[in-house]
């Protein structure tokens, strides 16, 4: 399975389109490496596999969601400087024939880049800012892109900005308040369509299980409405929730610690990219539960 991934990864990122998303990505994470030294960093290749996926109008003739399976290749990176943290991640969404790729048969195929640089404000004034469980404040920036090949068409660019929180806790916890500008450019509009900024509220987690060489990860996000979109429909609350249990099985094959992980992850989309199921269809929601495995370096 792994080796067919890997083989359909090649396909996919030779794909102009994919490909130029994906060097961007990490032309500008190089960019942000440069001027921000990293005090620490870590640097991981990630597969993951699941088949209850879901896309927007993508549903059964009798009007039930169609299930999806997709190998998704993700590069991962997040580091530490002098004043705070980057978080880089660049997903290569590779989908069967449930989700075809536009004029063909065969899957779509999907880049998904996100970045993310946490400003930590006691850090960069030299002052200890913990209030009770509260660790310290920081400004969180930064944004995402994508660029899908079906009959959609999605090419989305998002800049985001708010403050952000950091709780005491075992590992991390993150909550931020970020306002988001975004916009796309798919197929059937004449040009770039810019929605109404819109809040969201983002939980970002990594935490020990005790003493066990076991971590919970993951991410909540919960996106407000976005005015209406490029074809002039409502659009809608959306709720993405993404969580992990890993297991540090290198540990076991007398690698360092946290070298190579395995785990399962569950991932929970309510209306999809905005998209209400009263227009969209059950497509609009998934439950998926994943394997998932990463190789540190």
């Amino acid at each position: 399975m792994i080796a067919q991934s890997v083989s359909v990864l090649n396909t996919a990122i030779s794909t102009k389109k994919l490909k130029n998303s994906l060097l961007c990505g990490l032309g500008l994470l190089a960019l942000g490496t440069q001027i921000h030294a990293a005090e620490w960093s870590d640097t991981s290749l990630g597969w993951r596999y699941g088949t209850t996926f879901a896309e927007p109008y993508d549903n059964k003739p009798d009007g039930s969601r169609q299930d999806i399976s997709k190998n998704i290749i993700s590069l991962n990176h997040v580091s530490g400087y002098k004043y705070g943290t980057n978080f880089f991640n660049a997903d290569v969404l590779l989908s069967d024939d449930k989700d075809p790729g536009k004029g063909t048969k065969d899957g779509a195929q999907e880049v998904y880049v996100v970045y993310r640089n946490t400003f930590n404000l006691g850090k960069a004034f030299k002052k200890d800012l913990k209030i009770g469980p509260i660790q310290g404040f920081g400004i969180t920036g930064g944004f995402d892109l994508n660029t899908k090949n079906d009959s959609y068409g999605s090419k989305k660019r998002m800049l985001v900005l708010g403050p952000t929180i950091m709780m005491d806790v075992p590992g991390f916890l993150k909550i931020s308040v970020l306002a988001l500008n975004e916009s796309n450019d798919p197929a059937g509009i004449d040009k770039r369509y810019t929605y109404d900024t819109h809040p969201m509220l983002e939980m970002v987690w990594g935490m020990p299980v005790f003493s066990l060489p076991l971590s919970f990860e993951g991410y909540a996000l919960f996106i407000g409405p976005k005015g209406k979109s490029e074809f002039g429909s409502a659009t809608a609350p959306e709720t993405h929730v993404d969580m992990q249990v890993m297991y540090d099985l290198g540990a076991d094959l007398g690698m360092s610690k946290k070298t190579f992980r395995v785990g399962a992850e569950y991932e929970y989309w309510h209306n999809k990219f905005g998209n209400p199921e009263s227009q969209a269809g059950k497509g609009a929601t998934a439950s998926t539960p994943m394997i998932r495995a990463e190789y540190h370096f």
